[in-house]
């Protein structure tokens, strides 16, 4: 029994404000790009830091709302699949591709730090419900609901009380 398995979820920081392009039917489309880094130490043990820069493509509403609420530089959570792009260079006839995370699920993780706006400071996310279709699910904050601090104050457990 073959099994196949193309899920990935990354989260990052946007290296570009979502473009967000309208077709015919009125179905929208997002490209933007997320950072991620990776900390080790390499065999001489220094600490290193890789960067790795991932496109990301999203469909239908939740290509509106990050459109709407993603900025450069917002930290974010993608959750979608793979796909490998592949077409004929205009210019030499050469074989290009590209691999890209096509976008089920965005997550607006903590406030607007290092984004110019962004909405409320509450995060949330937006998903695509079903395989493509133009269902979805809103699981953030409106925008007129008063906005709840990025870090929630710490409990006051007693001393006699565990914290859990």
């Amino acid at each position: 029994m073959a099994l196949f398995l193309n899920n990935v979820s990354v989260a990052g920081n946007l290296t570009r404000d979502p473009q967000v392009r309208f077709f015919a039917n009125e179905r929208a489309v997002a490209d933007f790009g997320i950072a991620i880094n990776r900390k080790f130490r390499d065999k001489n043990g220094e600490q290193r830091e890789e960067v790795t820069f991932l496109d990301i493509e999203a469909w239908g509403r939740t290509a509106e709302l990050a459109g709407q609420y993603l900025t450069k530089g917002r930290n974010c959570l993608v959750e979608g699949y793979l796909k490998l792009d592949q077409w004929d260079d205009k210019n030499d006839g050469s074989k290009r591709s590209k691999l890209k995370i096509v976008a089920n699920r965005v997550h607006f993780l903590g406030g607007n730090e290092g984004g110019q706006g962004g909405g409320n400071n509450a995060g949330g996310s937006y998903q695509q419900q079903g395989g493509g279709g133009d269902s979805y699910q809103q699981n953030a904050p409106s925008a007129s609901a008063p906005a709840a601090p990025s870090v929630p104050p710490p409990a006051d457990f007693g001393d006699d009380e565990p914290p859990f």
